[in-house]
């Protein structure tokens, strides 16, 4: 994963945008206002989703790769370091797995 592939994943989300409304080293993207995924941009990439409090510690298990969401609620967020070692599939289901939570929360 690096931040070609998942800005051009995010974008092709339905009524999405992105900004950088924290500074040039976070990209944010939006589904209607309604923050989904925070992207680091400086140094290694990690992104911070959005998660089912349940799944969030189930995932922070079974990845080294999956920590509480910095600077963010951790019951509710999880960073993830996108090293290689977690498959793009795995994180791009993830990312539609916080879209749709945000989605429900119009």
């Amino acid at each position: 994963m690096n931040i070609e592939i998942l800005r051009e994943y995010c974008l092709s989300k339905k009524n999405v945008t992105e900004s950088l409304p924290f500074g040039d080293d976070t990209l944010v993207f939006k589904r209607k206002e309604k923050i989904f995924v925070l992207a680091n941009l400086d140094g290694d990439l990690s992104i911070n989703l959005k998660c089912e409090p349940a799944l969030a510690l189930e995932l922070r298990e079974k990845y080294e790769s999956v920590i509480p969401g910095y600077h963010m609620n951790k019951k509710h967020w999880n960073t993830v370091f996108a090293d290689g070692t977690i498959p793009d599939r795995e994180i791009f289901e993830w990312i539609d797995h916080s879209y749709n939570l945000v989605e429900r929360k119009k």
